[in-house]
Formats: structure tokens, sequence, C-alpha cells
């Protein structure tokens, strides 16, 4: 337990620290979200070593603990194997199975997947490995459960929602209602009029039937021609671009 949550922490030390020292994670999640379709036994997903080393994963689901330890956590899912040794250019199956706990029938419900990989040790006689830094590194995406018999499509969900530009001070923020039973996940929201724009570009989601605020960079003065052009990430992890129509409210 002691070596898992240093292994933990050095994973959360490095999400700070990768920008600086252009670290990166040699084992690969074959994508950037997972979907559990409801109506299924398991879903499955492939991790693939990109390295030229072996590599230690271990896997585990939250419900946004990030900085809890696996065996803290509880969540409706298990996940097989929960520990797996990659060969270079190899790749492991994971499977997802739901546990039959009691989630919500009516909107989906988000976890997050966890992946730390932990390199493997230097070895002694090599003078250069043993004054080499090591990190586990930890990837984490999230992991959408989706009832089975949801009304709609969760491809069409982002042209379901409802914008409102909002002054808050010195600064505006875009109000977003999500009236369906799925998340939206954004990479980048433009707000735009006369010719001026006002951006959120940091990545962010709505909850089915709930409303967020995002501060945006820049100012735009409110009309009727309002508009916002939204870039939003779909199950395959691409992006779903679209333009809606924006109110607005003096706040």
């Amino acid at each position: 337990m002691l070596k898992f949550r240093a292994l933990l922490h050095a994973s959360l030390l490095l999400t700070g620290l990768v920008a600086g020292l252009n670290a990166s994670a040699a084992v690969v999640i074959s994508g950037t979200r997972v979907v559990y379709n409801g109506a299924d036994h398991e879903t499955t997903v492939k991790l693939t070593n990109k390295g030229e080393k072996p590599a230690l994963t271990q896997v585990w689901i939250d419900k946004g603990e990030a900085e809890d330890a696996p065996t803290n956590i509880q969540v409706p899912f298990t996940v097989t194997p929960p520990v797996a040794r990659i060969d270079p250019d190899k790749a492991q199956t994971l499977r997802v199975l739901y546990t039959s706990e009691p989630l919500p029938k009516h909107k989906e419900s988000v976890f997050w997947l966890n992946v730390l990989e932990i390199p493997p040790k230097a070895g002694e006689s090599d003078e250069a490995s043993r004054n080499y830094l090591q990190f586990a590194i930890r990837s984490r995406i999230k992991l959408f459960f989706r009832p089975a018999g949801l009304e709609g499509s969760a491809m069409d969900a982002p042209s379901k929602l409802s914008w409102r530009l909002v002054q808050n001070g010195a600064t505006q923020v875009i109000e977003i209602r999500d009236p369906t039973p799925f998340y939206v996940s954004f990479a980048k929201v433009d707000v735009a009029v006369g010719g001026k724009h006002a951006v959120f570009d940091e990545g962010g989601m709505v909850a089915p039937g709930e409303t967020v605020r995002f501060t945006l960079k820049g100012v735009v003065a409110p009309a009727a021609d309002t508009k916002v052009h939204y870039r939003a990430i779909n199950d395959f992890g691409g992006i779903t671009e679209g333009d809606a129509s924006v109110s607005s409210a003096a706040r």
C-alpha cells in the first residue's frame, strides 16, 4: 500500500512536470474515452506498449477521487487484469465489467479509467541508468456508463443545448444548459458577434440536466445575432462541430 501511494503521488507530481520534462507514457490507451453501453455484458479497452522496454501497468476505475488509492474506491465495475506486464510492441486487452449495482437509468453516469505505468528498474551496472530519473506515469480517461433505452442520441446531444451569454463583473461567461440524458464534453467554445470573438478553450463538460458556466477569454457586445461555434468531443474522441444561437442576460 505504501509503495503504491508513493507511485501514485509521483504520477500526480508528474502531471505538473510533463510540460517541462517532455515526459510521455510508453503504454498507450486505444482511445480518449470509454463508452459502456448498459445492454452489453462488458466492454474492452486495448493498451499497447509503444516503448522499448517492458512495462508494468496497474488499472482501476474511480468516480472522480483522483488522489485516492484504488483500495479506498468503491465503483460498480471490475477491470481485469488489474495488473499486467506488457512487453515492447505488445498489447493487453482490458475487460471492464459492470457489477450491477444500481445506477441512474434515465441518464448517463461518468467514471474515470486510470492506467498507472510503472517503468522497469534501472540496471545497477549501467551508470547512465543509475543517474536517470524515472517516473510512474498515470493516464486517466473518462468512462461513460450509458443505460439502454435513453431517448435521443449522444451524437445529437450538442445540438440540443441551450446557450446564454452572461456578464459577470468585468468578465463574460457562457452558460450552457444540457436538457439531454447525455454528457457533452467540449474542446473549444467560440462566441462571435459583430466580427469579435470571446473563447473558452480549456476543455469542459456539462452533465445531463445540469447547467455550467465557462469563463470566456475576451468580451463581446451581446446582440440578437450572437452565435456560438462549438467543438464537442464525440464517442470516438473525434470532434463534432456546430453552431447555435446565444441569448444574453446581465448579471
